[in-house]
């Protein structure tokens, strides 16, 4: 056997010669992404924080109504938002929501897209599954070290590490949504002289929709669990008391911290979670 232990595959090897080149040959396009992405960063930051928190709050609670109709949802998101302001990270929370907006949108705007065009193509599906499966098992702190390399320290390597991360939500529960349309349904599309497009947006995007829903729903779950680690390389948000708290190993600031995660998290839910139709 030891001629298995002799002969070591250099995987890590491999890696970090993909990355070197990465770093040396797209450094320009890598800077102006990451310029983009910090004046995105910066814009949606400079709208939550410039009006009082009671206007923030009332916009959301708006929101929250427009999606749900729904005062209980408004009365429970309300709250949510007044017992983050009174627990004093608003600041923190704002930061934390415009990781997990930029990352969305981001992340619907690739998945969404790629997810339709891997349910009408099979052998593209078959090529992105093990990428896919590769993205979700990593460990997620893997994410971090190109991401420092390539982006340096701040909001914008954090969104990075989010984004891959959480990308393959969206394109598996679209493909999902989109192959399982019904042949039938398809079909009639056709004989009323649809075409290709007609036929995606009048039958596969509309029976598709509640997967996608469930896509944008996934990704902001999972970008939301993200920001802990998103602190570890200089992001701001609720993932930095959390971190705090686990050097000082200060039970108050990580539980305080802690329970304002799963009430941002609770908040998004129901915004977002529409009931379904009986």
């Amino acid at each position: 056997m030891e001629w298995l232990y002799s002969h070591k595959i250099p995987v890590g090897d491999w890696a970090s010669a993909l990355f070197e080149w990465i770093r040396m040959n797209l450094g320009g396009p890598l800077d102006s992404l990451s310029l983009i992405l910090e004046q995105i960063i910066n814009g949606i930051l400079w709208v939550l924080h410039t009006p009082h928190p009671l206007i923030v709050i009332a916009v959301f609670v708006g929101l929250t109504w427009l999606i749900q109709r729904s005062w209980k949802t408004c009365v429970l998101v309300g709250l949510g938002f007044l017992f983050i302001l009174n627990q004093g990270y608003w600041r923190e929370t704002t930061e934390s929501l415009t990781l997990v907006l930029t990352s969305c949108a981001v992340c619907m705007a690739l998945g969404v897209p790629i997810g339709i065009a891997a349910a009408h193509r099979p052998r593209l599906y078959a090529v992105l599954r093990p990428i896919l499966d590769l993205m979700q098992t990593l460990p997620t702190f893997v994410y971090l070290i190109p991401a420092i390399v390539f982006f340096g320290i701040g909001m914008v390597p954090g969104l990075i590490a989010t984004v891959v991360f959480v990308l393959p939500a969206p394109i598996r529960l679209t493909q999902l949504g989109i192959s399982s349309t019904p042949e039938k349904l398809i079909e009639a599309v056709r004989a009323f002289g649809g075409t290709r497009r007609d036929v995606l947006l009048k039958a596969e995007l509309p029976h598709a929709r509640p997967q996608i829903m469930a896509g944008l729903n996934q990704t902001i779950m999972l970008a939301l669990s993200m920001v802990v680690i998103a602190a570890l390389v200089g992001a701001d948000g609720l993932g930095v008391p959390v971190v705090r708290a686990l050097n000082q190993v200060n039970t108050s600031l990580g539980f305080e911290s802690g329970f304002v995660i799963v009430v941002v998290a609770i908040i998004l839910d129901r915004i977002l979670n529409r009931k379904r139709e009986h």
